[in-house]
């Protein structure tokens, strides 16, 4: 039996994927890898290591960006992007010496550092000096109620966004695309995340509004994929993007900067460049001419990516603790 410490606290700024991570680990590893004992240890950054020590587990995991200088060894990490390094100059100072004198040296001390996708991977041999050889790819799962969830109803086609509106995301590529559809075409945008009237003031259509869910439960989110006439992702970067793995299983044609398809979704979704409005709007009306081919190429990919699931998510990580414990 291998034992095994995991921090399960969120740290302040965990985004709703890296909590999905977190919580599907620690209820399907218990299922998928019999022989590892996972220990929760739900403590601050000041008292984790003393936590993690307390647990006396052979290993510790860490799904979060932790900043504890005296972690116990070994210990694998999971690093969800570099979007602070990648784009500095939109954060302070302080977080660039954050950075430098404690996540830097927090991942390059881990037995193994744990990737969503290979792009983070180049990413942290790049800017952080962690030896490739430590690197690991583990793609990330979908929720298990989307497959069987039933379309929203809707009294006009929508585009879909899902996920929070901090600026790396471009949602201002997204408005404007949408805004410069033809005006006879009949669109809605629907987001999730608070509600931004400056907005929808500024982005107007003829026959098409822009609508805010706030924060919908899993549940929603599913029909909301299901029903959408396509999934729009202009992030500038993307650690996975989990919603671009979900719409696709949910049947949804998918539209995404090339900076946010994870590869393993990279066949079925139509990209352009981040931050290109004309490309954008291009790829909209492609799927309004022709919907029948653009769901024909989501439901092919749906069908492929159904296999990467929570289950196999959490049994490739139990595999990571057996090379670091047994190897």
């Amino acid at each position: 039996m291998i034992r095994v410490a995991l921090a399960t606290r969120a740290t302040r700024r965990a985004s709703a994927g890296m909590r999905a991570y977190a919580r599907a680990l620690s209820e399907r590893i218990p299922r998928v890898a019999p022989d590892v004992e996972l220990i929760a240890v739900d403590a601050p950054p000041a008292t984790l290591a003393a936590g993690l020590r307390a647990a006396r587990a052979q290993l510790a995991h860490l799904p979060y960006l932790e900043a504890s200088p005296f972690l116990p060894r070994p210990y694998v990490a999971m690093l969800h992007d570099l979007i602070h390094l990648r784009f500095a100059a939109s954060f302070s100072i302080a977080t660039a010496a954050y950075w430098r004198f404690v996540g830097a040296p927090l991942y390059r001390g881990a037995a193994r550092v744990l990737v969503s996708d290979a792009r983070v991977g180049d990413d942290c041999v790049a800017l952080l000096g962690v030896a490739r050889e430590r690197v690991r790819v583990v793609p990330l799962g979908y929720d298990d109620a989307i497959p069987a969830a039933a379309p929203w109803p809707a009294a006009r086609p929508y585009l879909f966004y899902a996920g929070n509106h901090r600026p790396h995301k471009d949602l201002a590529t997204l408005y404007a695309a949408w805004q410069a559809l033809p005006p006879q075409l009949e669109l809605d945008l629907v987001l999730t995340g608070p509600d931004e009237p400056v907005a929808r003031a500024r982005w107007t259509r003829a026959r098409g509004s822009i609508a805010f869910l706030g924060d919908v439960d899993d549940a929603t989110l599913a029909r909301r994929y299901r029903g959408a006439f396509a999934y729009v992702q202009p992030s500038m970067a993307e650690g996975f993007g989990i919603p671009v793995l979900e719409a696709l299983v949910a049947g949804a044609p998918v539209l995404a900067s090339t900076a946010a398809v994870p590869a393993i979704a990279q066949p079925y979704a139509r990209t352009f460049v981040a931050g290109d409005v004309a490309a954008l709007a291009s790829l909209i009306e492609a799927v309004v001419r022709d919907p029948i081919a653009a769901r024909a190429q989501a439901a092919e990919g749906g069908e492929t990516l159904r296999a990467y699931t929570w289950d196999r998510c959490a049994a490739s990580t139990a595999a990571v603790y057996r090379e670091v414990v047994c190897p």
